[in-house]
């Protein structure tokens, strides 16, 4: 018996080489990527990344060639979106700021934090609150942005940005701009944020027009400068706005922001086609447009050389400008004198978070009637382009993009009872109109 144990024991130990041996030949057999191989895979557990198998088992070209088929899809699912939009009127401009920030992005809050603005008189001063807002539930603005306390290095904010200007049929944004290394006093340099926003205008089949900043040291000098850096490095950009002349030339546009802080002779010697340093009819050349704060400006932007006027300020009354009964007025100036006329138009005004003592300037916006009003006034001047104020500049409550009711301790407005959306649709109600009319206007 004990004999039959000791057979039986040795021929199941036999038998257990013999198939672990075939286990091991099999194995050896298969390709990598066999059941036979091993049992747990990486791609159980997704957060971990396995550098082996992308870079050995997966060809670099199979690699390229994939993203290169999820990027045509994604612009083929682009150019499928933008069928559904009306088409961009490159006649509608509109004011884009690109100095939001935040830690994601930027390692810090930016604007969203900008401290609240003293009055200019102390004893006045004195009365109103003082410190920086804290993000982001406690935002630099009155309204809040759908989008929340975004970065405006963002891809997908920028992505999203698009998306609204051609749901507002808004064919031109106009960046501001300060060269590079330079910022306002609040923010960081953004230059370096322009051909992210080209490519992705581009794609949106939106252009881009330059709004040029007073920065520090900006005179005729520093100007021709930064006008070359802006022609050679972007003006050969397909996103890059170009106004056609009645001389059949394509043209760069830039919008000067506080023009008037240069008195007309320096002007003069970069926009006069009479002085030897005049960039006219050389490759830097284009269309500049002032802007008209005080009825006076009219005549110093007449002598500097300028090609146009815009008036920026949302605020009916603020300005001469910007005062919308002056506009039929301007535009026969400009008619006599071959200036380019652009009425700014904007849905409002409030900056009371920032500024909390200018509760004189704030335009209720009456739930868009206070915006139809502006751009109807725009088009009963028969103005070459119109201009918004703004997209984007939420300091100031002239934004027109989609802002959503928010509960905190901050109390914010809101476009209730409107769709976060309202005042895009009102601007492509309106940019429809203004290309009708504009068909029917004599040249």
């Amino acid at each position: 018996m004990a004999r039959f144990r000791r057979k039986s024991c040795i021929t199941l130990i036999a038998l257990a080489f013999i198939i672990l041996i075939i286990t091991v030949v099999l194995k050896s057999l298969a390709p990598e990527d066999s059941p036979f191989g091993s049992p747990i895979s990486f791609e159980s557990f997704p957060n971990v990344q396995v550098v082996r198998k992308t870079t050995i088992q997966r060809p670099v070209e199979t690699k390229v060639k994939t993203n290169d088929s999820q990027s045509e899809k994604r612009d083929s699912n682009v150019e499928a979106a933008l069928r559904k939009f009306s088409p961009p009127n490159y006649n509608v401009h509109a004011f884009y700021y690109t100095w939001f920030g935040n830690p994601q992005f930027d390692g810090k809050y930016i604007h969203w934090d900008h401290p609240q603005l003293p009055h200019w008189d102390p004893k006045v001063a004195q009365g109103y609150p003082r410190g920086r807002h804290t993000p982001p539930e406690d935002v630099a603005a009155n309204f809040y942005p759908a989008l929340g306390a975004y970065s405006s290095r963002d891809p997908s904010v920028i992505e999203a940005h698009m998306q609204q200007l051609r749901t507002a049929a808004i064919g031109v944004l106009a960046v501001s701009w300060y060269p590079p290394g330079m910022k306002d006093d609040n923010g960081e340099p953004t230059d370096d944020i322009v051909p992210l926003i080209l490519d992705v205008a581009h794609k949106y089949h939106v252009k881009v027009a330059f709004h040029i900043e007073p920065y520090v040291g900006r005179d005729e000098i520093s100007m021709l400068n930064n006008l070359k850096y802006i022609i050679d490095k972007y003006g050969e950009h397909p996103a890059f706005f170009r106004h056609r002349t009645n001389t059949g030339k394509f043209l760069p546009l830039f919008y000067v922001y506080d023009s008037y802080l240069l008195n007309s002779e320096q002007w003069a010697k970069l926009l006069k086609h009479t002085q030897s340093t005049s960039l006219r009819d050389t490759p830097y050349d284009g269309i500049f447009i002032a802007l008209l704060v005080e009825e006076k400006h009219k005549r110093d932007i007449l002598t500097a050389g300028f090609d146009g006027i815009y008036t920026y300020f949302a605020t009916n009354g603020f300005s001469y400008g910007s005062t919308h009964r002056n506009w039929e007025s301007i535009k026969a100036f400009c008619e006599d004198n071959s200036l380019i006329f652009i009425p700014s138009v904007g849905p409002g005004y409030i900056d009371t978070n920032v500024r909390p003592w200018n509760f004189q300037n704030t335009r209720n916006r009456i739930n868009g009637k206070y915006y139809e009003t502006a751009l109807s006034a725009a088009l009963e001047a028969k103005p070459d382009y119109i201009s918004i104020t703004s997209f984007n500049e939420w300091h100031e409550g002239t934004q027109i993009e989609m802002a959503v009711p928010k509960t905190s301790q901050t109390v914010y407005l809101d476009y209730l009872p409107n769709k976060p959306m309202v005042y895009l649709e009102i601007t492509r109600k309106w940019a429809a109109i203004f290309g009708s009319e504009r068909r029917r206007w004599p040249e």
